[in-house]
């Protein structure tokens, strides 16, 4: 059951922050997150020390933070990940090698797709939520109501152009999950836990009146 739980996690906390970071500043963005209510974090593989941060995040908060391994590109990339302690996999496209790992091992993968039918063809390789990317930054939350009349189950994820000002536009077009990059990883971690409660009271409020 450990994807079932991973996957109600990510969905339970409706925000993840999208982190690009030295393992020092990461612990720290950690520290506010966690601190502001927000419990689920990826570390992206543009930074060489990802495999480390993760296994240091996982050994210092344990079960309190969902630790994620994101730009994951390649099955190569996936396995080192995984063997790290990345508990869920984002990306920015979808790769069937990634996809049939994290079927494997049995954890959460969410690949970035452009096009309705790249997004159905992912959840049929089992990905578990998908990413429009990058063009529901771009366009807005019209986009995301758009794919969800026709596919209404389908499990999105937005990360781009997403703050605590829009955030609620954004849930209303039909988002479930929400990334959440300079808003989470700028500041003080006393910075960032005030950010992270931000986005965490306006969640709860949404999901309470809806």
């Amino acid at each position: 059951m450990k994807k079932l739980d991973y996957m109600n996690r990510i969905y339970d906390s409706g925000a993840l922050a999208v982190v690009r970071a030295s393992t020092e500043r990461v612990v720290e963005i950690a520290e506010g997150i966690v601190k502001g209510g927000v419990d689920v974090m990826e570390v992206s593989y543009t930074v060489d020390s990802a495999s480390d941060s993760i296994k240091l995040l996982r050994k210092k908060f344990g079960d309190k933070l969902l630790v994620g391994a994101g730009t994951v590109l390649d099955g190569e990339t996936a396995r080192d990940a995984i063997s790290s302690g990345a508990q869920f996999i984002y990306s920015p496209m979808f790769d069937d090698d990634v996809a049939k790992l994290c079927n494997q091992y049995q954890i959460p993968y969410a690949p970035g797709c452009t096009s309705v039918t790249e997004a159905v063809n992912a959840l049929r390789a089992g990905a578990t939520f998908v990413k429009i990317f990058p063009y529901g930054g771009i366009v807005g939350p019209d986009l995301i109501k758009t794919m969800k009349t026709p596919i209404p189950y389908l499990p999105l994820i937005e990360s781009g152009g997403v703050n605590v000002d829009n955030i609620d536009d954004w849930l209303e077009a039909g988002t479930d999950v929400v990334g959440i990059g300079g808003a989470l990883s700028k500041g003080s971690v006393d910075d960032i836990a005030n950010s992270a409660k931000q986005f965490r009271n306006k969640i709860d409020e949404f999901r309470k009146q809806n």
